[in-house]
């Protein structure tokens, strides 16, 4: 695989990635803005109306047919919240032109114009989105609003993320709240549309076995792109940040379940001199895979296997705000217990208590989900655009080779600046 990338107009990027390893050539359009709590639910609105229809093709149905007469070329969209960021995705996956009959005409050419049309030149009614679509797309919201507590681990490390970091985008709702949909309409919709296309941050990938020049020559073109105004956007990324020790907190929430949810939010207290460590980030990977990132983790055995007081135990490192997030499941009686037996494990990582042998499986585990990112179009893409939002320039290889490099000394350290921030607690 090769990777290059160009900027076509400020803020406006193309990422090229030359591979001949899947017969496909998937093409995704990322729109990054600030996540801020006065639009968190106009994007949502925005990604799902969106879909819905663009000038040429009026309706789903319309961009299915068009679809099909692409030989079966799939497409999706959705939204993510990265750090702070709220990104608006888009997807096109169609048979690469080597597979398809001469006479097939250019089918890359024809993937990147129709996901170019869907997101920069939408159906619009009397000059704003169709009223029909956005009541529809109110309630389909809605729903999903709503329904957020019914996935219960889920839910609870969106209740422990949202206490970390209440009155922050972080702590944000990713689909947004029920109380903004009564504002919105086809109009302001469509003018907040307007804002967020001339603003954001946009990144073009273009995945497969392609001719860099053959792409950019038809982003280049695009009648769609060329319309979109150069602009001066940054992605709100919450850099690695100096952290103050907050008092620890505990929060119990009661809702009908059969089994306890625990989520404990930890802060990596990183001080300036810290910050100044480029190699931060693979150092908090390996001890979050030593302390829950794995079957041999001292979670997994000393609180699921050892004390049988959890179903799950687990934990997971988010890069973006330093924190590490803890996750276990267990019956509700035993909450104390676990606590005090998860505590100790954040202290035995203080004091070292783990081997060289935890230290080398960490290090295998990570490197084996490292080598998975080639394997798909997606990932391989998810990595490329983690490397452009973090202003990093680091390959696989180097990566790897970063991860092989951690001691046992840089995980102490890291566990020495480890500090609980939340401990949330969802029972019945």
């Amino acid at each position: 695989m090769e990777y290059n990338k160009e900027q076509i107009k400020n803020g406006i990027t193309i990422h090229y990635l030359n591979t001949d390893k899947f017969k496909t050539n998937l093409i995704a359009l990322f729109l990054s803005t600030p996540l801020t709590r006065e639009y968190v639910t106009y994007d949502a609105m925005l990604t799902a109306v969106l879909r819905r229809g663009s000038k040429n093709f009026e309706t789903q149905e319309k961009i299915s047919k068009e679809l099909e007469e692409m030989y079966g070329a799939e497409f999706d969209c959705g939204l993510n919240k990265t750090a702070d960021n709220h990104i608006l995705k888009f997807y096109l996956e169609s048979l690469n032109d080597e597979f398809l009959p001469e006479n097939a005409g250019n089918l890359l050419k024809k993937s990147i114009d129709s996901i170019l049309e869907i997101a920069f030149n939408p159906y619009l009614e009397n000059g704003c989105f169709k009223e029909e679509y956005v009541m529809q797309e109110k309630e389909n919201i809605r729903q999903r609003i709503e329904g957020k507590v019914d996935n219960k681990s889920a839910y609870a490390r969106f209740r422990c993320n949202e206490e970390m970091y209440k009155g922050k985008p972080t702590g944000l709702f990713n689909f947004g709240y029920a109380e903004d949909l009564e504002k919105i309409d086809g109009q302001n919709l469509y003018e907040y549309y307007q804002k967020l296309i001339k603003q954001c941050k946009i990144d073009i990938f273009i995945s497969g076995k392609i001719d860099k020049e053959e792409c950019k020559k038809i982003v280049s073109e695009n009648e769609n792109v060329n319309k979109l105004q150069e602009r001066n956007a940054i992605y709100m990324l919450g850099k690695i940040e100096e952290k103050q020790e907050v008092e620890e907190k505990t929060v119990v929430e009661n809702k009908d379940v059969t089994q306890g949810k625990v989520v404990i939010g930890l802060d990596i207290l990183f001080n300036g001199e810290d910050i100044k460590d480029n190699n931060l980030r693979y150092k908090a990977m390996i001890y979050n895979s030593i302390l829950g990132g794995s079957a041999n983790s001292k979670l997994f055995q000393n609180v699921r296997e050892k004390a049988s007081l959890a179903y799950v135990a687990s934990s997971m490192y988010v890069r973006y705000k330093s924190n590490i997030f803890i996750l276990a499941g267990i019956e509700i009686e035993n909450f104390e217990k676990a606590i005090d037996i998860i505590k100790k494990q954040l202290e035995d990582m203080k004091n070292g208590d783990f081997t060289e042998e935890d230290l080398e499986n960490a290090k295998k585990g990570i490197i084996s989900q490292i080598n998975t990112i080639d394997d798909e179009q997606d990932t391989q893409i998810i990595y490329f655009f983690g490397q452009e939002i973090t202003n990093s320039n680091v390959g696989i290889e180097e990566y790897k080779n970063n991860i092989l490099n951690v001691t046992k000394e840089d995980v102490i350290k890291i566990a020495s600046k480890i500090k609980i921030n939340t401990i949330y607690f969802l029972r019945n």
